[in-house]
């Protein structure tokens, strides 16, 4: 049998194409996970897979809040080298707003963030969800808000990165840039 021209570049352009989408990612990642106040869902392996990624679990009444403002400094710093920070806001620590939309307000409003924030989740124990059960078991769980993971563009956890680390001028900055291989 044999096959047309163009039924061999449909199929070469189909094969290619499906390996390009398969970017290495990180167990946990492979999900959809809502983003915040809104219905609108994102696997996260299809949307940012092959990218640097910084995961934070936030909480919007916490002492350590203030750190939208450098976690959007560094974001816009280093965007368009192939970072991405993902903000999962989490009540685990009983200082997350109950209201949605309070949470955004705090987010987009107050802390002018403009890297994606999903929707209030567990971030520690039996309801964690599937990304940070994975972030627990590689390396540990939050143990308070504002914890961040820094995931290369292979797909592999780089480190954990506590409260009290800054997201400038820090380990996790220097992090960021040897992840991205400036």
């Amino acid at each position: 049998m044999r096959i047309s021209i163009f039924a061999s570049i449909l199929l070469l352009t189909l094969i290619l194409s499906t390996n390009a989408a398969a970017a290495p990612c990180l167990n946990g990642m492979d999900h959809d996970y809502r983003r915040l106040a809104s219905q609108a869902e994102e696997n996260l392996c299809h949307t940012y897979g092959g990218q640097v990624i910084l995961v934070v679990n936030t909480a919007s009444r916490c002492g350590f809040t203030g750190q939208f403002a450098d976690l959007e400094t560094l974001y816009q710093k280093y965007r368009d080298d192939g970072l991405v920070i993902l903000g999962f806001p989490s009540d685990d620590f009983r200082q997350e707003h109950s209201d949605e939309a309070d949470t955004a307000e705090v987010c987009y409003i107050n802390y002018g963030v403009t890297f994606p924030m999903f929707a209030t989740t567990s971030v520690r124990g039996d309801d964690s969800n599937p990304l940070f059960a994975t972030l627990g078991q590689l390396e540990s769980p939050p143990r308070w808000n504002f914890t961040k993971y820094l995931i290369d563009s292979n797909g592999e956890l780089v480190g954990r990165f506590g409260s009290r680390t800054s997201p400038l001028d820090s380990p996790l900055e220097a992090a960021v840039i040897e992840a991205l291989d400036r």
